[in-house]
């Protein structure tokens, strides 16, 4: 709940700062749950296997897109708050880019293949889902994001149909590689998302030109802290956009 709320209250900033032109810096919340279920705005309850009135764990319904889903601890969960005035303004364009940068820094960083599944949203090995994708957008700023399942307890995620997919699993990164110390590699994860985007554009994703990384207490970040813990870290970042023939 503090998380949906700080991301609505960084929209509402970046919206007073479009009306005095003062909106340079994009921004991403990266932090693990609590266990929790959320629901899209128009997610149906037939994909809850139990009464909404006497859930398993907290329920809320958000403002995203797509069906209900199930964040916890050892789940990686990144709240980009981007204005898409200053890149393209086209959602499926967007969704597409949040894909590709999980894709890459997956193949890059852990060799693990992923790839999309024509037709539907997130990030696949396979047949299993590895990392989730819901939106929202506000007058071209985005909101909600990615979620990667790293060391999760799929437990939870009996008790709903993920994302109303029913002949589709949900998987975890460290079945896919069992001798991985994903409590330490975690952090590499997280920042090689980071450093994928910083340091190798590619046309139709994201690139970062500058960051500045810190903790909402304010202390400066290093790659050392980028380890799954419940705390919440708030990026500040410019974004460009690179076209393939630079990247070639």
């Amino acid at each position: 709940m503090e998380a949906w709320s700080w991301q609505k209250s960084l929209v509402r900033m970046r919206h007073d700062l479009v009306g005095r032109d003062e909106d340079h810096s994009d921004m991403l919340v990266i932090l693990q749950h609590h266990p929790v279920y959320t629901l899209g705005t128009g997610s149906l309850e037939k994909y809850l296997h139990f009464n909404i009135q006497d859930a398993p764990y907290e329920i809320y319904r958000t403002e995203r897109g797509g069906e209900v889903t199930y964040h916890g601890p050892g789940q990686l969960v990144m709240y980009p708050i981007v204005n898409l005035r200053y890149h393209k303004m086209d959602l499926h364009w967007y969704l597409r880019s949040l894909e590709e940068v999980i894709i890459r820094v997956l193949s890059s960083t852990f060799a693990i293949k992923a790839s999309r599944i024509k037709g539907l949203t997130g990030v696949w090995v396979g047949n299993k889902k590895v990392a989730a994708i819901g939106i929202r957008v506000s007058r071209w700023i985005t909101y909600h994001g990615l979620a990667v399942n790293v060391t999760t307890d799929l437990s939870p995620f009996q008790h709903i149909v993920p994302c109303g997919l029913q002949d589709h699993e949900i998987d975890l990164l460290i079945s896919l590689f069992l001798m991985i110390d994903w409590n330490y590699q975690s952090k590499n994860l997280s920042w090689g998302i980071l450093s994928q985007c910083c340091r190798q554009p590619f046309g139709n994703a994201m690139s970062l030109n500058s960051s500045t990384f810190y903790y909402n207490s304010g202390r400066y970040l290093t790659q050392k802290d980028f380890i799954l813990k419940n705390i919440p870290i708030h990026i500040e970042f410019s974004l460009c956009f690179t076209c393939a023939e630079e990247l070639w």
